[in-house]
């Protein structure tokens, strides 16, 4: 097992937004975290990699134990080492190139030699194609492109996960297929993937897990197949039959 999150509780303002939310995750692993609107999929990815403090709950990394409310700043750069965060809105330094965006953590992080920084950053843009635009800004390109650059960004670390925050759901239509086609190859290679999102054919073909969320609650995880195919639940039924009258 790679990561097992469990109890993960957190409130805002007394309204209780995570119920006591449970995960495990192999190597390898895809796993798409849908739901509707507010059922508290994004605060989760977050508390996992304690952008958000966690009321409660306890996570496995790895074999090593991390208490996600009073975990120290150490136990947090140390479990941050291992993971990558990618972000519905880019996060890009807009003063900076797209070369300088992907070595600055690097540099800076990991107070690595300039020379052998941009010699990894490289090789993560020709992963996201975006190895031909090293000395373009980000209001140079397109949002698609500032979120394969994100992605690079991510890659650069080596990371053993990536948690994805709807990286889609900023992009105007035309732009989306780029991003899942990159993701789509990041799980072909193998790797670990925890994406929020509203991408449904993305997480029917390409995730191996769904994790289905409402209310703060998870309603049902499985394989993907199994959970589009033969949902379990009731309302898991009617989430997918939704999906299927917004198509017609």
């Amino acid at each position: 097992m790679m990561l097992e999150a469990k109890n993960v509780r957190k409130s805002f303002d007394g309204r209780e937004v995570l119920r006591g939310i449970d995960l495990e995750v192999e190597k390898g692993d895809v796993i798409a975290i849908l739901g509707p609107s507010g059922s508290g999929k994004t605060t989760f990815l977050r508390c996992l990699n304690f952008l958000e403090r966690a009321d409660a709950g306890e996570l496995v990394f790895d074999g090593e134990h991390f208490d996600l409310h009073a975990a120290s700043r150490a136990d947090i750069a140390r479990l941050r080492k291992k993971t990558a965060f990618v972000f519905q809105n880019y996060n890009l330094f807009l003063n900076k190139t797209v070369l300088q965006n992907v070595t600055l953590g690097l540099t800076l992080g990991a107070r690595m030699r300039k020379d052998a920084a941009r010699e990894i950053a490289v090789k993560a843009l020709e992963q996201v194609g975006m190895a031909d635009r090293l000395d373009a800004y980000p209001s140079q390109l397109s949002g698609g492109q500032q979120q394969r650059v994100a992605i690079a960004r991510a890659l650069a670390g080596s990371p053993e996960i990536i948690y994805f925050d709807e990286p889609t759901s900023a992009l105007d239509p035309e732009l989306i297929g780029e991003v899942l086609s990159v993701m789509r190859l990041l799980a072909e290679a193998g790797m670990t993937m925890l994406v929020v999102t509203h991408e449904m054919d993305f997480a029917r073909n390409v995730s191996s897990k769904v994790l289905f969320m409402e209310g703060g609650s998870v309603i049902e995880s499985g394989p993907s197949r199994q959970f589009f195919e033969q949902p379990k639940e009731e309302r898991s039924q009617a989430f997918i039959r939704s999906i299927i009258e917004a198509r017609k």
